[in-house]
């Protein structure tokens, strides 16, 4: 399992450095999330973090990715995608659309000064991380 403080990927953490300051805070919570959640899931028992389309993405065997993204464009928002061929976000949507922003299927979009619900974020990356195992559930066994 990839320690959580530590970026392993030199190339991952050049994507890191690469951002503002006050994003690079805001992904690394995120990242620490992803990790956090990966340890405490039934059936991770590991997790691959890369770059996918330039970004730190993480992976676990019978999952779908996870991809922690910022773009210029639009400076005060940070997001985490998910696959959008999934029924993830769609899910996310149905548990959790009074407390999480979405674009379209495909992410959770947070403003800088938005306060992150860790506990329902935490259910929307595992859900993530074990979803080819759940997928056929309904409501992926929410």
């Amino acid at each position: 399992m990839t320690n959580k403080n530590r970026i392993e990927s030199q190339e991952v953490n050049a994507v890191f450095d690469h951002y503002p300051v006050s994003i690079q805070e805001k992904l690394i919570y995120l990242r620490s999330l992803v990790l956090e959640t990966a340890l405490e899931t039934d059936g991770v028992s590991s997790i691959e973090e890369t770059l996918k389309w330039g970004e730190p993405s993480y992976l676990a065997k019978g999952g779908s990715t996870i991809r922690l993204g910022w773009n210029k464009s639009k400076p005060n928002q940070y997001v985490l995608y998910f696959h959008c061929k999934t029924k993830l976000v769609d899910t996310f949507k149905e548990l959790y659309s009074e407390l999480l922003k979405f674009d379209g299927n495909r992410a959770i979009v947070f403003n800088v000064n938005d306060e992150v619900p860790s506990d329902e974020l935490r259910h929307c990356i595992s859900l993530s991380l074990t979803y080819h195992r759940i997928k056929h559930l309904p409501m992926l066994g929410a």
